[in-house]
Order: C-alpha cells, then sequence, then structure tokens
C-alpha cells in the first residue's frame, strides 16, 4: 500500500534558497527507481541562464512527468514503482516551500492506468488530467483546496489500432492537454492515430467527449505524442514520434475542433538513421516553435506566420543524446532541455529575432531528466 499520510520525503541539500532576484525556482525530474530518481529543485537566472541544483526530493520512484499549480504551491508526479508493468501507477501531490524548494508529501492517488507519463492541471487548480500510455487511457482527479488529490471522478479507455504493426496494434496515450480557455482537454494517442476532444468540467474533474468533433486525425503510422497549443488560443500543434513530424491545426475555441492545415517534417531531408519525436513547445509571443528528435539528438527551430503555419528555421543538437522535453521560460529568453539518456540538461538562449539557439555554457549533469516544470 502507497503512504497516504503527509510526511515529509527525504531530501538532499545540493545548494542554497533562492535570494537573488533572477532566481526563479524551477523542477526538473529523474526518471530512475531507487535513490537515483529524484525530483530536483533548481534554481535558474533570467538574466544569466544559469542553473543550478539546490536540492533532490528522494523517496518517489519514477518520477517521469510532473506539474505545478497555477499559483505555484503544489507539484504533482508520476510515482511507480514499477514503470510500465501490470500495475496502475500513481500521481503523488507535493506542498511546495516556495524560498527553499522543498516539497512535502500530502498524498497519492491511482492515476487509472499504466505507464502514466502526461499531467496537466487546469486554470482553476481544481482539476489534474493525466494520460496512461500503456492501458491506452485518460483520467482526471480533483484536486482539493490543501492541494491534497482525490480519487479520479473521470476515466476514459480509448479503443482501436492503426498500421504500425509493433507500435499501433492498440490505443496508447500519450498526452493530454487543457486548452487556454479551460473548456475542453485534447489527448495525443499514439496507438491510433489521433487527437481525443475531451469537455472539460474543471469543478467536478469531469472529461466527457467532444460532441461535436470527438476526435481529429493525422496522417496513419504517425503516432501523435505531443501538443500545445498557440498563445492565441486558435491553433493547435501536434509533434507525432513514428513520422518525425509536426502537424498544425487551426482550433475553433468555442466548438473545442480541430482542422489539419499544415504538416511538416522534423529532420534534415538528407537523413537516413532511426529517430523518434518528443516533445514541442512555443515561444509566449507565438512567433517560434521547438520540437526534439531522439536519435537525430538535435532541436528542430520553425518560425510560425500570421495564419499558425510553420518555416524551418534550422535544426540544432540538443547537445545530448535523447533529447525528451523542453522548457521556454516565461520571458520568452531561455530554452532547456532535458536529454534523458544524456544525462544532462541544456541552456539555450532563444534570438529574439530568428528564434535560433545558442548554447549558454556546457550541459548541467543530471541524471535521466525527463521532465522540467517552472514554479510560477
Amino acid at each position: 500500500m502507497r503512504q497516504l499520510m503527509p510526511l515529509t520525503l527525504a531530501v538532499i541539500m545540493i545548494g542554497s534558497t533562492i535570494t537573488h532576484a533572477d532566481d526563479h525556482m524551477l523542477f526538473i525530474s529523474s526518471f530512475a527507481a531507487g535513490e537515483k530518481g529524484a525530483i530536483h529543485s533548481c534554481s535558474f537566472n533570467l538574466d544569466t541562464g544559469e542553473l543550478k541544483l539546490l536540492r533532490q526530493t528522494t523517496d518517489i520512484e519514477n518520477p517521469f512527468f510532473l506539474a505545478v499549480s497555477p499559483e505555484g504551491r503544489f507539484l504533482y508526479a508520476i510515482d511507480a514503482a514499477q514503470f510500465g508493468d501490470d500495475e496502475n501507477e500513481f500521481v503523488t501531490a507535493f506542498r511546495i516551500n516556495r524560498k527553499s524548494g522543498q516539497l512535502t508529501r500530502l498524498n497519492c492517488q491511482s492515476a487509472m492506468g499504466r505507464t502514466s507519463c502526461y499531467l496537466d492541471i487546469d486554470d482553476t487548480g481544481k482539476t489534474l488530467v493525466v494520460a496512461n500510455y500503456s492501458s491506452g487511457d485518460v483520467a482526471a482527479l480533483p484536486i482539493q483546496k490543501d492541494g491534497s488529490l482525490s480519487e479520479a471522478a473521470s476515466f476514459i479507455r480509448h479503443t482501436g489500432s492503426s498500421v504500425d504493426p509493433a507500435r499501433q496494434k492498440g490505443p496508447f496515450a500519450h498526452s493530454i492537454e487543457i486548452s487556454p480557455d479551460n473548456r475542453f482537454a485534447l489527448a495525443a494517442d499514439l496507438g491510433i492515430d489521433k487527437v481525443l476532444i475531451y469537455r472539460l468540467d474543471p469543478a467536478t474533474a469531469k472529461l466527457t467527449p467532444n460532441d461535436v468533433q470527438p476526435s481529429a486525425n493525422v496522417a496513419p503510422g504517425s503516432g501523435p505524442r505531443h501538443l500545445t497549443f498557440h498563445p492565441n488560443g486558435r491553433r493547435v500543434y501536434v509533434i507525432s514520434e513514428l513520422k518525425n513530424t509536426v502537424t498544425v491545426f487551426d482550433y475553433d475555441t468555442e466548438a473545442g475542433t480541430l482542422k489539419e492545415r499544415q504538416t511538416i517534417s522534423t529532420l534534415p531531408a538528407d537523413f537516413a538513421g532511426t529517430s523518434y519525436c518528443a516533445d514541442l513547445k512555443m515561444t509566449p509571443d507565438g512567433r517560434f516553435l521547438y520540437g526534439t528528435n531522439r536519435g537525430h539528438d538535435s532541436i528542430a527551430v520553425y518560425r510560425t506566420a500570421e495564419d499558425g503555419q510553420l518555416t524551418l528555421v534550422s535544426i540544432q543538437s540538443s547537445l545530448g543524446k535523447g533529447p525528451q522535453n523542453l522548457l521556454i521560460t516565461p520571458d520568452g529568453r531561455w530554452l532547456l532541455c532535458a536529454n534523458m539518456p544524456g544525462n544532462n540538461v541544456a541552456v539555450f538562449g532563444i534570438n529574439a529575432e530568428s528564434g535560433q539557439l545558442t548554447a549558454q555554457g556546457d550541459p548541467i549533469a543530471v541524471a535521466m531528466p525527463s521532465c522540467i516544470r517552472w514554479l510560477p
């Protein structure tokens, strides 16, 4: 049985607390079991781009993905003793000390599925959604006023398959992202080549299929993995793991519907090796989009047009093996890349005119970094 009573997790002190005005807190998960698995509390200097590890919160297993509440009081993490086995994973809730980064466990609840791989929180801070890869389903859990989680109020299992016999024999829900207006949740399912569209009631953590358009398709064999909304709320960008593409959709904010506009590669035209996309993020002004290539070990840089379509600017080294997750700072000046099997986090400056990336010193050593989250 998982420990449900509040307790303070083991903490390894590394640096100090946040003291400088330009230093801000962020969190990095290390996707590993035992003592190697941890959530790292870090400081990031918005003036210099310096990343420092402050402390490690341990006693959590395989914390693959993280989410932080809108007001920055609570953090939620995948907690999986045996990631991807026959048992359901858990989501664990923590209270954040905003100055020191210390995390105090509040409770944990079942994610309702296996190989849990994505978390998001609605803008009111009342609902957490989770995507479960191996079992091909999504769930929504109510968040209480004290930050603790209640049992899932919604659970929806996906159905279907697609054309890749090795990777698409059934549904594999890989992410779920809440719309900027807080009315819908979109789930990318790698196994069925669909983005499923759910209506969201954040007050009750209820998900229901969108009756106007329950899903949108990507090209067969694409394997959609992650998605992100344009800051204007009228475009959705979906990165597909298997075909190494980004698909641009027009998004109707009233009806919650998607209409495909463009699909573009993330790889050089002459690349003949094996590579799989992972994550994508957009700058706060909506001018540039970045997507990761694991295998080619690079970051594709795109410029966005007025109609949301993409033009490839460059494809740059991620400075490590297997770029898994990205974070762009709220000021749009910095991009952080978690190279998971490369065991490092690289920091890049973003050129405000071109979108090009410039490495800020050497990458920081972090064991199996899988997710980076900013503290609001």
